[in-house]
């Protein structure tokens, strides 16, 4: 499918851009690595002033002077609230029910939002072996809700029936053993729109696609029968100042913009 942005900006920064205005009026993030942590950096410069960001590390309320490439790295602490050990940090924070957004990405999706970062193909003899879960199964049953960004939409990365279930969501949760406390996945941003979902017992909807990205091009490109809004949005392009801020203050040194 091709690019809908304008040609001189790119997928990750389109991603990123319209990922950070959902976090408008959200108080705490739980933020993974890479687009979500650009576009938490960007909301921190725009819609979100006071947002407080969370990592996997124990690293609350981060302020890094530049972006971090992996959730260990040093620059996440100088600056920070706090740095809790990690049973404080999931038993504490995320259990305790005080985050707001968990920001993850995935490999797979398929329409109640249950999450695969495990494998892609048979488990026993794999096409692709990914990192697995991490902590994505604790930020999807603690976090009030959960937003996804997802590179490529294509049907077999949108798919009726997931390779393997790292993270389910709270529809599926309750037979893997888990009690969620939150909505689960709420939104999911990709290269053609944005899909969303009200919680427990509704699937994915397309609700918002990028400008020239028809209906039925995210229909086609989606795993399984797409239900669509009444009323589809189109999502305002990313302005100039987006992607200045984006490009010279978020990310200047390019460890996560291509």
């Amino acid at each position: 499918m091709p690019s809908t942005a304008p040609l001189d900006v790119t997928s990750s920064e389109l991603l990123s851009v319209v990922a950070s205005r959902e976090l408008a009026g959200r108080r705490t993030v739980f933020a993974g690595i890479g687009l979500p942590t650009l576009a938490t950096e960007l909301a921190h410069l725009t819609v979100a002033p006071d947002i407080e960001v969370v990592y996997e590390s124990g690293v609350c309320g981060a302020h890094p002077s530049h972006l971090p490439e992996t959730i260990a790295d040093a620059v996440l602490i100088s600056g920070a609230e706090a740095v809790l050990s990690m049973p404080a940090l999931f038993g504490c924070v995320l259990q305790g029910g005080h985050i707001d957004v968990g920001f993850l990405g995935a490999a797979q999706i398929d329409r109640w939002g249950n999450l695969n970062t495990s494998v892609i193909g048979d488990w026993e003899r794999p096409e692709v072996r990914l990192p697995g879960s991490g902590g994505g199964v604790e930020v999807m049953a603690n976090s009030r809700e959960v937003f996804v960004v997802m590179r490529r939409h294509h049907p077999r990365s949108f798919t009726g029936v997931l390779d393997f279930c790292t993270t389910p969501g709270p529809d599926r949760a309750p037979a893997e053993g888990i009690r969620p406390l939150g909505a689960g996945v709420t939104r999911v941003i990709t290269e053609l729109g944005i899909l969303a979902r009200e919680g427990t017992g509704h699937e994915l909807r397309l609700v918002a696609v990028h400008p020239g990205v028809t209906a039925d091009q995210v229909r086609a490109a989606t795993g399984w029968d797409l239900v669509v809004a009444d009323s589809v949005e189109t999502v305002e392009p990313p302005t100039a100042e987006e992607l200045r801020l984006l490009r010279e203050d978020v990310d200047p040194g390019r460890v996560y913009l291509r």
